[in-house]
């Protein structure tokens, strides 16, 4: 979700920041409840919703925190990490970008702007990946998933990475319901953050897979009101979103300035059925804006 070995070579001297859920606080986080401008009580008042949201300055290792260790439905983000998942098959010469994959009928589910012109025909691991990134084309996230194993593999990926944690049960469009207190298809905001550090800055792709990631994560379309809005003039933002029922909108993101660090921002807003897509999104960025600024990155 970087920028690849540059990005690497980036924060080369920031060291291990210990960004497992389960790490201590250390004395260069800011706790939510210290963060005078990280509150978000109001924002959730606003539309009746709950909120979570974790952001980390990757140079520093300082981060903010609200409902942190919470949990909420993840919705269409998953896909940036099925995306990984599967260029690591690639990289072991499981999978191959070029494999042609047959797409029919029985494939198709809502949402599926890519995959529904290409029934009959096939689309390439490539093509599946980069659907499923850049417009969350869910049938393409479905065919990833087959085609690596099922849902069992899937699920065992997580914990590879130290993500004991998040819980996948459901395929597209299935795990998009949000249920109050419903833990399947959920994930933890700050092990969010541990997730998307461990992708962008470790050595499990190499730098030309992570390029490819990077690229489809920046030129996705979606959810331009959410992080984008918040992001300063001129920061690159790689980000996916997700949508789902009971009031969810979602957006998970990586932030690099032009030069400097980047900043990862993980944000959850469920429970908000009385609000419009308009009204989640304004809350979404919002709540980005005031991470940075408690990060001193605004």
């Amino acid at each position: 979700m970087g920028r690849g070995v540059d990005r690497r070579k980036l924060i080369a001297g920031a060291g291990a920041l210990g960004l497992a859920a389960c790490t201590p606080r250390t004395q260069d986080e800011i706790p939510a409840e210290k963060a005078p401008d990280f509150f978000l009580n109001d924002l959730e008042a606003r539309h009746g919703g709950r909120l979570g949201v974790a952001a980390l300055d990757v140079a520093s290792g300082r981060r903010v925190l609200w409902r942190g260790q919470e949990r909420f439905a993840f919705c269409s983000t998953f896909k940036a990490f099925l995306a990984a998942a599967t260029l690591e098959r690639v990289q072991r010469d499981e999978e191959s970008l070029d494999r042609a994959v047959a797409v029919t009928r029985a494939d198709i589910v809502p949402h599926a702007p890519v995959t529904e012109k290409a029934v009959g025909r096939t689309l390439t691991i490539r093509e599946l990946m980069q659907a499923t990134v850049e417009v969350s084309d869910n049938p393409a996230a479905n065919i990833l998933i087959r085609e690596m194993g099922g849902i069992a593999v899937w699920r065992s990926w997580w914990p590879t990475f130290g993500d004991t944690t998040t819980v996948i049960s459901r395929l597209e469009p299935d795990l998009n319901t949000a249920l109050p207190n419903d833990p399947r298809d959920t994930c933890l905001p700050e092990q969010t953050l541990a997730n998307i550090r461990e992708m962008a800055f470790s050595e499990r792709l190499t730098p030309e897979n992570d390029a490819l990631l990077h690229g489809w994560l920046t030129a996705s379309p979606t959810g331009p009101n959410r992080i984008k809005a918040a992001a300063p003039e001129g920061w690159t933002v790689a980000h996916k979103t997700g949508t789902g029922a009971n009031g969810t909108a979602n957006d998970i993101a990586m932030l690099t300035p032009l030069s400097g660090s980047p900043v990862i921002v993980a944000a959850y807003f469920t429970g908000a059925t009385e609000a419009t897509d308009d009204q989640r999104d304004a809350v979404i960025a919002e709540a980005t804006r005031r991470a940075l600024k408690a990060l001193g990155r605004d």
